[in-house]
Order: C-alpha cells, then structure tokens, then sequence
C-alpha cells in the first residue's frame, strides 16, 4: 500500500531514498523502451568499467521516478523539470542508492527537490526536480504488473561454445532453396560447426544466394534433378564417407526419410529411429528434450524403449549426467483405460531393470508435474524426475508436435532438432525454423556425433537457471 503526501504536509528536509542493484535485464529492457542499442550499454559488451557492460545513464536517473511516484510526494505526483549532472558509470552488479530531499517549498503546489545516485560513498549522478505535488490524500494498492520475460538462450550459447575444439562435419545439405535453409547452412559454416555440400536446385541456389547477398565461394553445390534425388545423393555421400551427417533443407520431412530408413541402402543401424527436439526455454531451468514429435506416429511399447534411449543418449552428449526421463500422459496414475500411462510405468520399471540405460525414468506423469517441482509437490509426487525432467517422452506424435511448437510460439524457446538411431546424425528443423534454430540444431549435431566417437561429451555442466514456477 502506499500512501502520498500533499503539499500542505510536506516540509523542508523531508527525503527518500531507494536501493537498486543493476541487473543485465535492466539494460535489455531499457533498450527496447528508449531504443538506445550502443553496444556499450548491452550485455556481451565491455564498458569502461572492464567487462561489465554500463548502465545508460538516462537509465540510472530514471530511478528518480520510481520515488516521486511511489514515496516523496507520492501517488498523484506530476514531473515539471529535471536536471542532471553525471559524474561517474554504473555498470552491471552495481549496488545504487537513488534519493530526493526536498529543498523548497513554492506555493501553491511546486516542489524542488535535490536529487542525487550514488553507489557507496560514489556521487554517480546529481541534479534538481520540480514537480507538482498532489493536492488530495491518495492511498493505492501495491499494483501486480504483468511479468516480462527477457528472452535469454544461454544453454543454445553454452553448447555452441563447446564446439570450438570440434571439428566441423562435412554435411549433406538438401534441398537448400529457399532464404533461411541456406543461410542457416551457411551459418554453421561460418562458425565452424559444418562443411556444408548443397545438393539441390543448383541455379536456384545460386539464385537466392545472389539475392540475399550470401557468399557461395568455396561451398560444394551438387545439382540434383528434385527433391528424392538430393535426399538419395546425400545418404550415398554418407556411404561413401564424404559426409557425416545430413541437414533438411527446405522439402518435406517424408521426401528425406524414405531415403534415410529404407531397408536397402538406407541409414538404420538397427535401434528404432527416432526425433528429439532440443529446446532452450528463457522459463525453464535446463534444456529440455521432446521426443518423438516428428517421426513415429503411435509408437508401440517396444518402440518407445529405442525412443526414450534415443533420447538419453544425445542428453549425455549434451553433458547431462544422469538425464531425468519424464514419460508423459494425461494423468500422474496408473490408469488402464489409457495405454500411455501404461506404456509409462513399465518403461520405468525397465529402467530400473536395466533395459534403459543411462537415465531415470519416470511416469506416468502430467505435463506440469514433469517440469514443475511446485506442481509435483501440491500433488504429492516424489521422485528423481518429478518436476524437473530433462526429457519429455510425449504419448505419440501430435502431442509431440504440439508441445514442441508450443514450446517455441508461446515459451520462446530456440529448438534444435535432430534424428537419433540413424548411422550419422540427422538435421531434421521444420522448414518454418530461421537461421538461428538450424544454428542450434549444428551445435546439437556436431555434440552428439563427438559423443558417438568418443563415449564422452564436450560440455561442460553448467548452473541450472532460476526457475519460473
């Protein structure tokens, strides 16, 4: 609650003051308010301060606000004038104490008030505010603003950093023509995750490159007559070893997986193939897996075995060391009218029994018991998974497509999408995905083929974020 001061009730000498400490989002949100981007002011940025980027410092005297509004006078205060003078930079981490106190009087309703930040015994910033003061008591409630979140995607960074010692793949690009398939192979040749052979439409690759201004020096360009003569050209280079991994371009999911699958001359090494979209949610505490959202349409219990393994396997490949398998359904009990909640306790028990390796599995469990400790607790689950699965085991294919890609739409999450089972590594992105996912899913590619040839992973554990319960 907070209650102003007229006027009338006002003297001189009377102050207040505010603790802020200046935080990363600060900035970002501060950029998209004012549309002030110098990089000196953005996080990943040094300042003048080492690598703490600054606070702008229109930032920092809007604190002044904040207390004229909510404390000295208070609800229902309007600014007239201010003036600042900066002397010293904040930077991110910085502790700062804003304050006012008021230093004349002018009837019948200016105040003038000194105004001053400082951090510790520092003097950042000092001026003089006028404002008009409210004439009437007003008392309001503390008022519930609507959360912002910051779109962060620092699991995608923290898996491109562990890239760096790889080598890149020399991949098989099909069908690369339109603007985001090829400017996202062209990506993960820039940063050093593939060697990309395009293998397509060759003048209308060439063509879009031109109109993009994408740079094709050095790129291998096979022409292919359509669509299923790339697909087969890519797995023959896979055959021959001149490449070691394939990336979908802009053609239909099925058109590539004939290729890939088929009893003869196709890509199985006998487990199950399998999808797993790997997604970094800015609400979700740790990377989270999906699977199969892409691939097997009712997935029989035997078959949900090879996926949940599928699914293991690259999550220790993407450095999480005893990844928690969340088998999903509608309901947390065994219930045997409905088959996925079945399917979901004998794959624990399996688990148990050694017949999935790798992992813990659990369930059945309802999506919010899966990755909310909170929910898991008002229901009364305990368990190693409960609450904060790595892995989301979706009953069958439409509730896999549908929790990804509301994952991605309404979470913002970046996904990167894979196919597991195969003899390379598959990237399998939706021909919607922009540059950036169809960077993510090179980075999850190049992982998990180095976890293939080595039975190690090359990332680092990292500190789980904050979650958004």
């Amino acid at each position: 609650m907070r209650v102003n001061k007229t006027f009338a009730e006002l003297a001189v000498g009377d102050e207040a003051s505010i603790a802020r400490v200046v935080t990363p989002n600060d900035l970002i949100v501060f950029a998209h308010a004012s549309g002030n981007l110098n990089p000196k002011s953005l996080p990943g940025a040094p300042g003048d301060g080492g690598d703490a980027p600054m606070a702008p410092s229109m930032w920092i005297g809007s604190l002044f606000s904040a207390i004229l509004g909510n404390i000295l006078p208070g609800p229902g205060t309007l600014y007239l004038s201010q003036n600042l003078t900066f002397h010293r930079r904040a930077h991110v981490g910085d502790a700062l104490t804003a304050s006012v106190r008021v230093q004349e009087l002018r009837p019948p309703a200016t105040v003038v008030l000194q105004t001053r930040v400082q951090r510790g015994d520092e003097l950042l910033l000092d001026g003089i505010a006028e404002v008009l003061a409210p004439q009437t008591h007003q008392t309001i409630e503390d008022v519930d603003l609507p959360d912002l979140t910051v779109q962060h995607h620092s699991q995608v960074e923290r898996l491109l950093i562990a890239c760096r010692n790889l080598p890149p793949m020399p991949t098989a690009v099909v069908a690369p023509e339109e603007e985001n398939a090829l400017l996202g192979a062209l990506a993960g040749a820039r940063e050093n995750l593939i060697v990309p052979i395009l293998i397509g439409d060759a003048a209308k690759i060439r063509s879009i490159a031109a109109s993009i201004g994408a740079d094709l020096s050095g790129v291998a360009i096979e022409d292919a007559a359509n669509h299923s003569a790339a697909a087969a050209r890519a797995v023959e280079l896979v055959h021959q070893g001149a490449a070691t991994a394939i990336m979908k371009g802009h053609l239909h999911t099925d058109e590539l997986l004939k290729h890939v699958v088929k009893s003869q001359g196709g890509l199985r090494i006998g487990r199950r193939i399998s999808h797993v979209f790997v997604m970094d949610a800015p609400s979700l505490r740790q990377l989270v897996l999906v699977t199969d959202a892409a691939i097997n349409i009712a997935p029989t219990l035997e078959e949900k075995v090879d996926i949940v393994q599928n699914a293991i396997d690259l999550a220790l490949a993407l450095g999480i060391a005893r990844p928690k398998v969340g088998v999903l359904s509608a309901v947390e009990t065994v219930n045997p009218k409905i088959q996925s909640t079945l399917d979901a306790a004998a794959l624990s028990k399996m688990s148990e029994r050694g017949q999935i390796r790798g992992g813990v599995v659990d369930g059945p469990l309802a999506m919010d018991n899966a990755i909310s400790l909170s929910a898991a607790k008002t229901k009364g689950l305990t368990s190693l998974v409960a609450g904060q699965a790595d892995i989301l085991i979706a009953p069958n294919l439409e509730a896999g497509n549908i929790l990804a890609k509301e994952l991605t739409y309404a979470a913002q999450a970046e996904g990167a999408g894979l196919v597991i089972g195969a003899k390379v590594p598959v990237l399998l992105t939706s021909r919607a995905d922009d540059e950036a996912s169809r960077l993510f899913s090179c980075a999850v590619a190049v992982l998990y083929a180095h976890w293939l040839a080595t039975g190690r992973s090359a990332v680092e554990p990292a500190p789980l974020k904050e979650a958004a319960e």
